[in-house]
């Protein structure tokens, strides 16, 4: 089992910027990819960013050149950097991490872009 706890979320104004913060524990061996994923009221939970083992990333389309998504592997630690945030950006950001057999989610944490 693996274990993700989020933080960093909060209200900032649009061009602001936030630095989420994701913890994980438990069979981290197991692990070959993490990333972020957002859900905003009425919509489908889409993909931010994700980072596997090589140091290799992606982003979604709506984020690339604002967001950087990295990764500290000796800490447990996967962080998502968010730059000129946009209001279209609100949303519940989930932490996630693939191992071999499953996909695993933290409880996340709101993102909520406004002035």
């Amino acid at each position: 089992q693996v274990q993700l706890v989020e933080s960093g979320g909060g209200l900032v104004q649009p061009g602001g910027s936030l630095r989420l913060s994701c913890a994980a524990s438990g069979s981290i061996f197991s692990i070959y990819a993490m990333g972020w994923y957002r859900q905003a009221p009425g919509k489908q939970r889409e993909l931010v960013a994700r980072i596997i083992n090589s140091g290799s990333s992606n982003y979604g389309d709506s984020v690339k050149g604002r967001f950087t998504i990295s990764r500290d592997n000796a800490r447990n630690m996967v962080y998502l950097e968010m730059y000129n945030l946009k209001p279209k950006d609100t949303a519940v950001y989930y932490c996630n991490a693939d191992s071999v057999k499953r996909g695993y989610w933290g409880q996340g944490t709101q993102v909520t872009v406004s002035s």
